[in-house]
């Protein structure tokens, strides 16, 4: 491998904004915001949803109005192929 053509790999924490989980993880990206955990002070980058908050992984799925997409499409297309 060439040598310095790598960036910096370091630990990082991911923060989940739904649930409020925390993730200590390394990896490649940088944040100017940090974050105290477990006594040290880390970069924290904010994720909008991860496996703490994302309904597969939680079990937790929206209802979908299935009724009112079904009137949508059928009212759509009452007339198709008359």
């Amino acid at each position: 491998m060439k040598s310095e053509i790598h960036p910096e790999y370091a630990p990082v924490v991911f923060r989940d904004l739904a649930s409020g989980e925390t993730f200590l993880t390394r990896s490649t990206v940088t944040s100017e915001k940090t974050i105290e955990l477990d006594g040290e002070t880390y970069p924290v980058i904010d994720v909008e949803i991860s496996s703490a908050s994302h309904p597969f992984y939680t079990g937790k799925q929206r209802i979908l109005d299935s009724a009112g997409r079904v009137e949508k499409f059928n009212s759509r297309y009452k007339g198709f192929g008359k």
